[in-house]
């Protein structure tokens, strides 16, 4: 990447809780606590004054209600942080935290700061994913007509469907990715594999050290038994095989070389490449697999080249059909499970995988690891990192 080198400092994230109005670990939290929490930890762990972060950019992907005029911002200010820091909300779906970081790095690389705190948040128990869709009988519809002349959108649901039919993925195999999510998120957190990412969270008498829904237990015939989610006759997809909806924030600290140097951080990671593409918004789901071959091209490498991939798990299908295209080892990716069992709080996870891979990547001891994810509307993100040793 071009410019100054940018660096991972620090990576943390909250559990993440189911979003339901009366089991939902977070059902009575205000996202502002959220990321407020990210933020405390980030600073608290890498001992940097909060006056040196010069800018905040947070991803968000309904920033309406208890997430509007600017929740980056607002969660700053409530934890008592100088007010001359300034921040902002960014909305690129899915792709929110991912892209939040790095816009962040590009300012770093550009010369711009020094040290750029940067993630997501989404409480979607609260602020639910349509949000932007019910309003609109109030202040208008996003979708023209002269769009609908040119693309017939679907809901994401039917693009992960559209997906299963293109790459002739079964039921069966999309349940047993399915399955393989849920047992390696359970193995990852019974053996800590998840500590270095998640801030401890008090709740209910006790600490949450894990992500509320994670079902061990899940096995092949439990998912068989599921109806379809988005297709009453010749569906494939079911819940059991799609991200559920969930709540939570993560976030990162970046900084230059120089700001490493002089305020004694710990460089973890270093932002080797960053990219976003567009695809056919309509099967919509596909930019991970664009946005990786764009990412190996440009730097000289191969998918074998890569020690950790991190794909989210939006819908089994969009994974199996990455699998399809780039053919990596399959024990490289989501190695500690994915969104179908850990959660995918859309605006914050992006920054979530972020965490995940860094932490793998020192834990293993490998070089390099890649994070793609889909977006809403045809996009998708990916990020390059090494590990610095």
């Amino acid at each position: 990447m071009l410019g100054n080198e940018v660096f991972v400092v620090e990576a943390a994230r909250t559990p993440f809780g189911r979003s339901h109005p009366e089991k939902g670990w977070f059902r009575d939290t205000h996202p502002n606590d959220l990321l407020g929490a990210v933020y405390r930890e980030l600073l608290g762990r890498s001992g940097i004054a909060p006056g040196v972060v010069e800018d905040i950019v947070i991803g968000c992907t309904a920033p309406f209600g208890e997430q509007s005029r600017n929740i980056a911002r607002n969660a700053w200010l409530q934890e008592g942080y100088p007010p001359e820091v300034p921040a902002t909300v960014l909305d690129r779906r899915c792709g929110s935290a991912q892209t939040a970081i790095e816009m962040a790095s590009a300012l770093i690389a550009s010369g711009v700061h020094d040290v750029v705190l940067a993630g997501g948040v989404e409480h979607m128990g609260h602020v639910p994913m349509n949000s932007p869709v019910k309003i609109s009988e109030l202040y208008g519809d996003p979708w023209t007509a002269r769009m609908w002349e040119r693309y017939d959108f679907v809901p994401q649901g039917e693009s992960a469907e559209l997906i299963a039919e293109r790459w002739d993925l079964s039921r069966e195999e999309m349940d047993e990715f399915a399955v393989r999510s849920h047992r390696l998120a359970a193995e990852a957190i019974t053996a800590g594999r998840l500590d270095a990412e998640i801030i401890p969270w008090g709740l209910d008498g006790g600490s949450r050290t894990s992500d509320q829904t994670v079902r061990p237990g899940t096995d092949l015939a439990a998912l068989a038994g599921l109806r379809t989610a988005f297709r009453k006759e010749n569906g494939r997809i079911t819940a059991g095989s799609s991200s559920p909806i969930s709540d939570g924030a993560a976030g990162v600290l970046l900084a230059s070389g120089t700001a490493v140097d002089e305020y004694g951080l710990r460089a973890r990671a270093r932002i080797v490449d960053h990219t976003t593409v567009g695809v056919d918004p309509v099967i919509m789901l596909t930019g991970p697999i664009p946005a990786t071959h764009k990412l190996l091209e440009r730097n000289g490498m191969s998918v074998g080249d890569i020690d950790l991939f991190e794909v989210n798990e939006a819908f089994s299908s969009v994974v199996l059909a990455w699998e399809r295209e780039l053919k990596p080892d399959p024990d490289r990716v989501n190695v500690n499970g994915g969104a179908i069992a850990l959660g995918h709080p859309v605006g914050a996870t992006g920054a979530r995988l972020i965490a995940t891979t860094v932490a793998e990547m020192e834990r293993r001891d490998v070089e390099f690891g890649l994070v793609t994810m889909c977006c809403g509307g045809g996009l998708g993100t990916g990020t390059l990192l090494q590990r610095v040793s």
